[in-house]
């Protein structure tokens, strides 16, 4: 690496750190071409986009997603072969273009080498007298993950319903139990929550590979781990089987849709929040184009070509998220819509709740029972509506949706049955 080269990477990196992420492309992409001024990749996100940034001192990719290192070297290898532009300059992905960063020889990053996510430090879980918040670890063919369970006061004696919840990037069990507010719902409410945790090991930013195909399909990858992690539960502890459900934020809400999908015996209703539609997306280009709302159509014919959406389905997405753009939802409803063999009534409603406006818009069956019920929330970046501020990516304003997610997944204990 030239003296030339590492110049230009502490300045991407001091760029990417005040969030300037085109500027930090331009200077790599000199850098790696040693031409004159480059112009944007093509699928670099608009100037208007916003990634959602740690504190200050740290820089990590859009929530959502992160590429693992095998993903990346296969990037790289497909560039090498890609035909180029006219200016005679690769298309590198915004995702390549910053794992560059991680890879250069910079202060505190080890070249070659993924950076550890910063997981934020959350106050102490607190746990009421007869309750329980235990760690526990999953394996089997697919790998092994590490989660927690909370185990409300008075559960002896019962089947109680459980709720999986998928963290969303940069987070851990801890801390979306904090933001979420769950485990006191589970205390009020009377269920047991699982907490699945993905390391870092698994994905850089411990986002869940909703992107990946290995990790969509049934019996495979990350989602044979997960439902391992609900059976176990439900071995462990007395679960109602009719009444396990599966909630996310952001990439854990793309992995909620997915599950919902490929384990639809499993999971009698899903939670999506922030998140993507099942197969949205087959690698890292066609991830961040469906995050930004605009999915190729190759994208979108895989997508609705998988898309199942037998499942009752609760969606919550803010107006103003400018990570994984609102469209997202529409499109998770649409699958919704189609899964249904009739449809009975859609309704629309405006209010305001917790000093947020909001549309909700209501799908039932032919029974009249609610199918889909979706939240766009006035207002609401890229976080959890009504959340604890103790967690992150959680928003104290706006309806609860953790108890309105609790309500809908409670409001019919039927599962549609397979097929």
């Amino acid at each position: 690496m030239t003296l030339d080269f590492t110049a230009a990477m502490h300045r991407a990196l001091q760029l990417t750190r005040t969030q300037n992420v085109m500027e930090a492309t331009r200077v790599i992409q000199r850098a790696l071409t040693r031409r004159g001024p480059a112009a944007p990749p093509a699928d670099e996100p608009p100037a208007s986009a916003r990634l959602l940034m740690p504190p200050r001192d740290v820089a990590r990719t859009p929530d959502a997603i992160e590429i693992p290192p095998q993903t990346a070297r296969t990037a790289s290898a497909r560039e090498a072969t890609a035909e180029p532009r006219s200016s005679g300059r690769p298309r590198r992905p915004l995702g390549e273009v910053l794992t560059l960063l991680r890879r250069a020889d910079l202060p505190g990053i080890r070249p070659g080498s993924a950076p550890t996510p910063i997981l934020r430090k959350t106050p102490p879980i607190l746990v009421p007298s007869g309750a329980a918040y235990l760690a526990r670890t999953f394996t089997c063919a697919a790998g092994s993950r590490d989660y927690k369970v909370y185990v409300p006061s008075g559960a002896e004696g019962r089947a109680l319903p459980l709720i999986v919840m998928l963290h969303g990037c940069t987070q851990h069990p801890d801390d979306f139990a904090s933001g979420t507010g769950m485990n006191g719902l589970a205390e009020e409410h009377g269920f047991i929550v699982a907490y699945p945790g993905q390391p870092a090991s698994a994905n850089p930013s411990a986002c869940w590979n909703w992107f990946h195909p290995a990790h969509q399909t049934r019996d495979g990858g990350e989602p044979s781990i997960i439902a391992g992690v609900a059976r176990a539960v439900m071995a462990e502890f007395s679960v109602d089987g009719a009444r396990v459900y599966v909630a996310g934020l952001s990439a854990g809400g793309a992995m909620a849709a997915t599950m919902s999908a490929t384990y639809p015996e499993l999971f009698a209703a899903a939670g999506i929040h922030s998140g993507l539609p099942h197969g949205a997306a087959a690698d890292v280009p066609s991830a961040f184009a469906a995050m930004r709302g605009t999915p190729n159509a190759g994208a979108s014919r895989r997508r609705k070509s998988r898309a199942k959406g037998r499942v009752r389905t609760i969606i919550f997405h803010g107006a103003d998220d400018k990570t994984v753009d609102p469209s997202n939802a529409e499109a998770i409803l649409a699958d919704l819509r189609a899964g249904l063999s009739e449809l009975g009534r859609e309704t629309l409603d405006k209010g305001v709740a917790g000093g947020r406006a909001y549309t909700r818009t209501v799908v039932t069956d032919a029974r009249g029972v609610p199918h889909a019920e979706c939240w766009a929330i006035d207002g609401l970046g890229h976080a959890w509506s009504g959340g604890n501020p103790d967690g992150s990516f959680a928003d104290h304003q706006g309806p609860d949706a953790s108890r309105e997610m609790l309500r809908f997944f409670m409001e019919s204990p039927a599962r549609p049955p397979p097929g």
